[in-house]
């Protein structure tokens, strides 16, 4: 077996089976097999997986385990060189999963690769990004990435035609080796979603291996279906994510330096927000909207 795919599924039935017709549409020229791991969804995911496809291995769990906990339920059972971890609120287009499988069997220093993340309209979507630390964390939660990127990476200015090096891939559609996984371990299942692709891209890296975005891989994401549903938990589970990659690989000086930015910067939102929103600049909302995120992560964030 060549490849094997693991999709982690909460509530996106729909969504789900776009995704799983995509990839038997435009399957890896090599033997794959695919693994669903359902994660308690309400909306009969489990039952339109069974009856619409059942040559997937579908493992439906008794509980929410997250995305890490969901994608470790699978990966141990997979028979493939390689595992790919593909949402399912994602479409591969033609060609994705063989421009992965090529490009890693042609460059064995890599031990994960991503594809080129597209919008629905078929802009480029972010798809990887440098390992966060204090000073990139600071950089973006600042808006001083409009000034220069230095917390996020300008890919509207990378060449699409040429891989690239990175320091952390996106985990929408990422591709690691089997071999590597049982050297550096699965997803830590303290992340329960956000941030776990980051820890691992690290321990890959520390490791001594590389990651690499390979835009050859197009793959239509669309953005955060699962996270919709319960966008406030979310939020903070984001935040709660950065904070454990901050424990578990800086010092406690560094975190708590790092909390405070987190406090400054909520603070900037929650006065910056109304004077954006009574200027008319925010007509939709939204920076109201996320206001409210952080005044809520603002309350929150001394016991994180």
């Amino acid at each position: 077996m060549k490849l094997s795919i693991v999709i982690v599924s909460w509530n996106t039935r729909d969504l789900l089976e776009a995704c799983l017709n995509s990839v038997y549409a435009f399957p890896p020229e090599r033997p794959f097999d695919v693994w669903v791991v359902d994660n308690k969804s309400k909306d009969d995911t489990v039952a339109m997986v069974r009856q619409k496809f059942p040559q997937v291995e579908l493992i439906a769990s008794e509980e929410n385990l997250g995305f890490a906990g969901g994608n470790n339920r699978a990966i141990p059972h997979c028979q493939g060189d390689y595992v790919l971890l593909l949402n399912p609120d994602t479409e591969v287009k033609p060609g994705a999963l063989e421009a992965l499988i090529e490009f890693m069997d042609a460059h064995p220093e890599a031990g994960a690769a991503g594809s080129r993340l597209l919008n629905a309209d078929g802009t480029l979507q972010p798809s990887c990004h440098p390992r966060p630390t204090l000073s990139r964390e600071f950089w973006r939660m600042f808006y001083l990435d409009a000034i220069r990127p230095y917390g996020s990476y300008d890919m509207s200015k990378w060449d699409v035609t040429q891989p690239r090096e990175v320091d952390v891939l996106m985990g929408a559609s990422l591709l690691v080796r089997k071999t590597v996984l049982g050297t550096v371990g699965l997803l830590d299942e303290g992340y329960f979603m956000y941030s776990e692709e980051v820890d691992m891209c690290y321990r890959l890296q520390k490791a001594g291996w590389k990651l690499f975005w390979v835009p050859q891989s197009q793959v239509v994401h669309f953005w955060g279906q699962s996270a919709k549903q319960v966008m406030t938990e979310m939020f903070l589970q984001l935040y709660r994510g950065k904070l454990r990659f901050f424990r578990k690989h800086y010092s406690w000086p560094t975190v708590f330096l790092y909390k405070i930015v987190l406090g400054l910067a909520s603070l900037l939102r929650l006065v910056l927000a109304p004077l954006v929103w009574l200027r008319k600049s925010d007509q939709s909302g939204y920076q109201l909207h996320m206001a409210q995120h952080y005044g809520r992560l603002l309350i929150t964030l001394p016991s994180m």
